[in-house]
C-alpha cells in the first residue's frame, strides 16, 4: 500500500520491515532521495526519537548493575539540577519561582516527568532558545555546546513543574545521555556501542554515518533537510543527543526491538524490560498527554505504551511498534519529517496490513 505514496512522490524511497516469530519481510522502494541513487535494504536514516528507547536500555542496564538507583536523587552526578526551583504557576513569569518539593530521580527522567519538557510557557521556550539547549525537535542545527555547558545552562531555568507532576516529552532523554556518561565515566556513544550495539551487531547504528555512500537525504515536505552530501551527520556531534541524534538501518533497529522482545537477550535483565514497557503514568497525566501520544496510551521509558503494543516515532520519518502478544514487530523509515505527512500516510503506516 505503501509504494503509492512513492511513485506519487510524496516520500522519495522508504524501508519497511515487518518480522512475526522467526519470518521477516522487508520491502525496500524508492530512492535514497529524489534525485538520489536506489534505495538499499542497510541505507543508513536519522532514526530521530527511536534514540530515546535506545539510551533508556543504557540507563536500565546501569540500573541492572546497581550502578543507579531508580529513586535516588542525580545531584550527585548532575549537581547542575541540584536544589531545582519551579515556576510558582506553570504559564507564568520565570522569575516567579518557589523550591522544588523533592530532588529529580533517573525515574523521572526516564518518565519524563522531571519538570522540563516541549513547553507551552512562550517565556521558557524562548530562554531555551536563547540559551541555545536545543531541547526539542530533530537537531538540526546541532548545538555546539559540550555536555557540561549544555547541562550548565539548563540548570538556569526553573522547572514548569514539580518534580513527578506532569509529564513533558523530550528533555528526560537529553538529561539521560548526560547522566550516563557521567555514572559511566565514558562517552555515551562508546557506552552505547560497548553494551548494546556490539553485543546486538548494530554495527551501522551510532551518532555518525557509519558509511557516508549509504546515507540517506532528510526532507522536511519537499524542502532538504539534511543532504546525504555534507550531512552534518558526518561529523562526531560536540554534544551527542541522545533524544534524537542517532543513525541506524532496519535490520539494527530490528535486533533492537527483538531484545526487548526476547526479554533482555543478556542485554538487559527480563524485569527491566518489563518495567521499561510498562505505562508509568497516572490517569490524569495519561489525559493531560493524549493530544501528544493519542488517546489511551501512555508512556514507560523511552517508549508509548497501550494495551497492546510499544513503540514509538522518529520525528524525521519513521515508526516502529511492537506487538507482544502475536510477536510481531514493525518498522517503517523514511526520509521525510512526520509533520509534514499526509494524514492518510499516518492511516496507512499505522495499519496492520503492512
Amino acid at each position: 500500500m505503501l509504494s503509492t505514496y512513492v511513485s506519487d512522490g510524496v516520500l522519495p524511497g522508504l524501508v519497511s520491515l515487518v518480522s512475526r516469530a522467526s519470518t521477516t519481510k522487508v520491502e525496500v522502494l524508492g530512492k535514497t532521495a529524489f534525485d538520489g541513487p536506489e534505495m538499499q535494504r542497510d541505507s543508513l536514516f536519522r532514526v530521530a526519537s527511536f534514540t530515546k528507547p535506545i539510551v533508556a536500555v543504557a540507563a536500565m542496564i546501569l540500573v541492572d548493575e546497581l550502578r543507579l538507583s531508580m529513586d535516588s536523587p542525580v545531584d550527585d552526578l548532575l549537581p547542575e539540577l541540584a536544589h531545582p526551583v519551579v515556576l510558582r504557576q506553570p504559564d507564568g513569569l520565570l522569575d516567579d519561582t518557589v523550591p522544588a518539593t523533592r530532588p529529580i530521580t533517573p525515574r523521572d527522567l526516564l518518565t519524563f516527568r522531571l519538570g522540563l519538557g516541549e513547553s507551552d510557557n512562550p517565556a521558557l521556550r524562548q530562554r531555551e532558545e536563547e540559551l541555545g539547549l536545543h531541547t526539542f525537535g530533530p537537531p538540526v542545527p546541532r548545538t555546539l555546546l559540550e555536555p557540561d555547558e549544555w547541562m550548565r545552562r539548563l540548570g538556569t531555568l526553573p522547572l514548569q513543574f514539580q518534580p513527578g507532576e506532569q509529564w513533558l516529552y523530550s528533555t528526560g532523554s537529553h538529561v539521560l545521555g548526560v547522566l550516563i556518561a557521567r555514572a559511566t565515566g565514558q562517552p555515551l556513544e562508546e557506552f552505547l556501542r560497548e553494551r548494546i550495539f556490539e553485543p546486538l551487531g548494530m554495527h551501522d547504528t551510532g551518532f555518525t554515518a557509519a558509511d557516508p555512500a549509504r546515507l540517506t537525504t532528510a526532507y522536511v515536505g519537499d524542502d532538504v533537510l539534511d543532504p546525504a552530501d555534507g550531512s552534518q551527520w558526518l561529523a562526531r556531534p560536540s554534544f551527542p543527543d541522545a533524544s534524537g541524534g542517532l543513525i541506524s538501518t532496519a535490520d539494527d533497529f530490528h535486533a533492537f526491538a527483538q531484545m526487548l522482545l526476547a526479554g533482555g537477550n543478556g542485554v538487559l535483565s527480563p524485569a527491566a524490560v518489563a518495567e521499561l514497557t510498562t505505562d508509568h503514568l497516572t490517569p490524569a497525566q495519561r489525559e493531560a498527554a493524549a493530544g501528544f501520544l493519542g488517546p489511551d496510551t501512555g508512556w514507560g521509558y523511552g517508549v508509548s505504551v497501550s494495551a497492546d503494543r510499544y513503540g514509538w516515532a522518529g520525528g524525521l520519518g519513521t515508526l516502529w511498534s511492537t506487538t507482544p502478544a502475536d510477536q510481531t514487530i514493525s518498522i517503517l523509515l523514511t526520509q521525510r519529517a512526520l509533520w509534514t505527512w499526509p494524514e492518510e500516510l499516518f492511516a496507512e503506516a499505522n495499519s496492520p496490513a503492512w
